[in-house]
């Protein structure tokens, strides 16, 4: 009986130990359809976009003092696409643009996640 409940913690142990070291799964984005009307915003530092960036994307900084200006002179009711390098200034932006008024807006995460989902190619790669 002993040797039973010492093998069932060993067991129980590891299974636990193993869940808990493999982390969080990180959740997979959709695709994003992208259409000719789909204006797709790059909202890194001026820098970053120009070492390369998805294919027809605008660029407005996040982190600029007039990103609020510059996104307000964009109509509210369109579709935009958002990403940056990670994904932590991307759904920043994608926050601030609703508390603005934007209604259609799709966080695609850091630009490699951006390109999966959307099909966009990456341009401008010295």
């Amino acid at each position: 009986m002993r040797r039973m409940i010492a093998t069932l913690l060993i067991v129980l142990s590891a299974v636990f130990g193993l869940a808990a070291c493999s982390g969080p799964v990180a959740p997979s984005r959709d695709t994003i359809t992208v259409t000719a009307s789909t204006v797709v915003i790059d909202v890194r530092a001026p820098a970053e976009y120009g070492a390369g960036h998805l294919e027809g994307a605008i660029n407005i900084d996040a982190q600029s003092a007039d990103f609020d200006s510059l996104v307000t002179a964009l109509p509210t009711d369109g579709v935009y696409v958002v990403y940056c390098s990670t994904g932590n200034r991307s759904g920043s932006a994608v926050s601030r643009m609703t508390e603005l008024g934007f209604t259609t807006l799709a966080d695609a995460g850091g630009m490699d996640e951006a390109s999966a989902s959307t099909g966009l190619g990456v341009v401008g790669v010295p």
